[in-house]
């Protein structure tokens, strides 16, 4: 394994490359790195040239110095295929990742789309959800006019961090803004461009991204398959890494 950077979109990218074969462009989910999806990085590294991207925020890849969104980030990987000379890769994305690679595979040759409890549909939301953002919105107003808003920034930030995710009050301020950015982001019209052969697979109990959203992809990508393992949840790689790995390989190994 070695790792390797490039500077791309004003950024830099931090990737360890590994295996040997072709071209395979592997992205964690948000909140992790590309050691979390080690695993995958050495299953796919059988058959294939891996690069295993630490995402701009994430790892030893320093955070964007603008709020980006889906498409930065897309943008991004694209200028980083380019420079390397990456010819139709095959994608994975895990979570956030796969949001990358939807968008990345609506527009690029790609040879295999392997998308892993992938975001991408934007959620439905509970009254409860909607309760917590008016009740919030109104809140915020209240302590902006009683402690003026300089004075008010810190209490308002310290009651953001309490009722949004662990991944929202884990965020330095600048990832705050763009995963606010990126999860209100809705790629269903994307799906229907991705031209390569495409895999789901989800785990059954998944409630970051439910089956629900699986379910949509799979009717909305064109060459999509599904597969989802009972009693696992968004980490289903690690949650049954033996069933993974075989569907990967066998996904993998197959032709066009």
């Amino acid at each position: 394994m070695s790792a390797e950077s490039i500077e791309v979109c004003g950024t830099k990218i931090v990737y360890d490359v590994t295996g040997s074969g072709t071209p395979l462009i592997l992205m964690h989910g948000w909140g992790c790195n590309s050691s979390t999806v080690a695993s995958i990085a050495a299953i796919a590294g059988e058959n294939h040239t891996v690069y295993n991207i630490d995402l701009p925020g994430h790892g030893a890849s320093p955070e964007p110095a603008e709020v980006w969104g889906v498409e930065e980030y897309t943008a991004a990987i694209e200028e980083l295929v380019k420079n390397l000379g990456i010819v139709n890769p095959s994608i994975i994305g895990h979570s956030f990742g796969g949001r990358v690679g939807i968008l990345f595979a609506s527009r690029n040759k790609v040879d295999k789309l392997i998308l892993v409890d992938a975001a991408g549909v934007k959620p439905r939301r509970s009254i409860k959800y909607y309760y917590k953002v008016y009740t919030f919105k109104a809140v915020k107003r209240i302590i902006n006019l009683l402690l003026g808003k300089e004075k008010a920034k810190p209490l308002i930030d310290k009651i953001r961090s309490k009722r949004g995710s662990t991944d929202y009050a884990a965020a330095s301020p600048m990832m705050k803004s763009i995963l606010s950015k990126c999860v209100n982001q809705d790629l269903r019209k994307y799906m229907p461009h991705i031209k390569a052969d495409t895999l789901l697979i989800w785990g059954e109990k998944d409630t970051a991204t439910p089956m629900r959203d699986a379910r949509i992809m799979e009717k909305l990508i064109p060459n999509a398959g599904l597969v989802s393992f009972d009693g696992c949840g968004h980490y289903s790689f690690l949650d049954n890494p033996t069933g993974f790995a075989a569907v990967l390989r066998s996904f993998l190994k197959s032709t066009n």
